[in-house]
């Protein structure tokens, strides 16, 4: 999303690779903005710390803060030399009186970001595996508007790495996992895109493993 915020170059900071930008349940009361670098979101669910995403140069993170005045959701730290805008709930304002155009933009990139870390979660709180990768494809279906859905079938463009990414586990459990699908004819897998056979059926097998 291309936007001029050249006059906001006073908020820059600079955060080093491995640097904790914030920790999860501190209180905040800025967000960020990236310009160069990658920012790890992860997040202590049970016992175990898991990635929440892994964000890159124009997205935005700890939205919340401003939107909720509610302590951090998560920690965020930086994979490279990050270079972020920090904008607090006072220059904040200068910046939606003072861009219209870019008020609204970021308004959509709220709205977005709201919903796709809430869905994320929803595929963390499952246990097992296959529930969480099934539902990866729930998610998929439900945020990509170019997918054909006259059907049950649905073809992802995506591909073993991106659904262990969502899913917040291995590559190599993922890739068990898929394999046990295609075993099952469930899905069939391709280079660059997986095609499953009926959603309805992930539907179903994920919504009975959210009930327990």
């Amino acid at each position: 999303m291309p936007m001029d915020l050249a006059a906001f170059s006073r908020f820059t900071r600079t955060f080093q690779a491995g640097e904790m930008i914030f920790s999860e349940f501190e209180p905040g009361d800025t967000f960020y903005l990236i310009q160069s670098g990658r920012v790890q979101l992860v997040k202590i669910i049970g016992d175990i710390e898991r990635t929440l995403d892994i964000l890159q140069p124009s997205e935005m993170f700890g939205e919340m803060a401003i939107l909720e005045n509610s302590p951090r959701s998560a920690t965020a730290i930086a994979v490279d030399v990050v270079k972020v805008l920090e904008f607090n709930s006072k220059n904040f304002e200068i910046l939606m009186l003072g861009n219209p155009q870019i008020a609204l933009k970021l308004l959509k990139m709220f709205a977005k970001r709201i919903y796709d870390s809430k869905r994320r979660f929803m595929i963390l709180t499952l246990d097992e595996p296959q529930a969480k990768v099934a539902d990866v494809f729930l998610m998929l279906d439900e945020t990509q508007a170019s997918i054909d859905k006259s059907t049950d079938k649905r073809e992802f463009k995506s591909t073993v790495d991106d659904v262990a990414h969502w899913a917040g586990i291995s590559v190599a459990e993922t890739r068990e996992t898929l394999g046990h699908f295609v075993t099952q004819r469930r899905i069939e897998m391709f280079p660059d895109k997986i095609i499953v056979k009926n959603i309805n059926d992930f539907i179903r097998f994920v919504n009975s493993r959210r009930r327990k």
